[in-house]
């Protein structure tokens, strides 16, 4: 799988790149024929009322289709762990869905034969 991270508005760092890294190998278990991983990190502007606005964006690429997560927050590293949070959720609801119409697909299967 490739991972490629890119910063806008932001210097990318090697510890920025290391964390990345790290979030990214711990979704691996959730989606095994993911073929890239794009992550796009950074500032949406310098001039936000509230302060520093960081956002954090993955987009896994599936042969069944991509699936794009973006989130933000005060703290790069909030984001980069929200987005990772929210991932993971939904990678496990596309698994769960694909297992469970495996399973109907079973049960349809032994009840044509009784």
């Amino acid at each position: 799988m490739i991972t490629t991270v890119h910063g806008t508005g932001i210097e990318l760092t090697a510890a920025i790149r290391d964390y990345v890294d790290k979030k990214v190998a711990a979704l691996e278990k959730f989606m095994p024929q993911a073929t890239k991983v794009e992550v796009d990190i950074g500032m949406r502007t310098h001039h936000h009322a509230k302060g520093k606005i960081f956002y954090a964006e993955m987009e896994v690429h599936q042969p069944t289709g991509n699936l794009l997560v973006e989130k933000d927050a005060e703290d790069l590293y909030k984001a980069i762990d929200k987005v990772k949070d929210h991932l993971k959720v939904e990678l496990a609801e596309l698994k769960n869905k694909k297992l469970d119409s495996k399973r109907r697909a079973v049960v349809l299967d032994e009840e044509a034969e009784v």
